[in-house]
């Protein structure tokens, strides 16, 4: 969304960037309905389990695409934006909201379920949630930074080092996934894996 806002910058489309704007407002409140919605759900530990491993496959998809494809990702994330900014009026703000509501409700709803997931694990949670809005205010700044200064930035190293991070994360996910299914004793011998994760 960074990019896309320095290449609307760029290009001078300064009218677009509200639909960037728009776009991460309605992600934002979808991400935070989805999430409240899973965390009511009944056997919380199975979808927590589940949803958890189906997060650490899409984090893994999205590791060997980057891999792919980092030394072109701005070249298509600025042909996307372009596809859209071409047309008229109100056929280019909503490609462009589109475009936005996609990117970053995808990484929403997973920041959700985890945020929602690492709340009911731990008993006092008030620092917990502390950490985790300081945590999103610190990455809100870090995207409003490299909205000004990302074209600077060597994407292909950044996302190559990225995805090394990532892999930590997912064997990571992997991991409290199988320990919450084990939760919900989905497996023989469920208790005893349960303590062993």
């Amino acid at each position: 969304v960074a990019i896309t806002l320095a290449y609307l910058r760029k290009t001078e489309r300064l009218k677009l960037m509200t639909a960037v704007y728009w776009g991460i407002a309605l992600s934002v409140v979808v991400s935070i309905v989805a999430g409240v919605l899973l965390a009511r759900a009944s056997n919380a530990a199975l979808w927590e389990g589940a949803l958890a491993l189906v997060a650490a496959v899409l984090v893994t998809w999205m590791i060997v695409h980057i891999w792919r494809i980092s030394r072109t990702i701005k070249r298509q994330i600025e042909g996307h934006v372009e596809a859209a900014a071409v047309r008229d009026g109100t056929a280019a703000f909503m490609g462009v909201f589109g475009f936005t509501v996609l990117m970053i409700t995808r990484e929403g709803m997973e920041t959700a379920l985890l945020m929602n997931a690492l709340i009911f694990q731990v008993q006092n949670s008030g620092s917990l949630i502390l950490g985790a809005a300081g945590g999103i205010l610190v990455a809100a700044f870090v995207a409003w930074l490299w909205s000004r200064h990302g074209h600077r930035v060597n994407l292909a190293r950044f996302f190559q080092v990225t995805a090394v991070f990532l892999m930590i994360f997912v064997v990571q996910l992997v991991v409290y996934g199988f320990h919450e299914l084990t939760e919900a004793h989905i497996f023989p011998y469920s208790d005893a894996l349960h303590w062993a994760t």
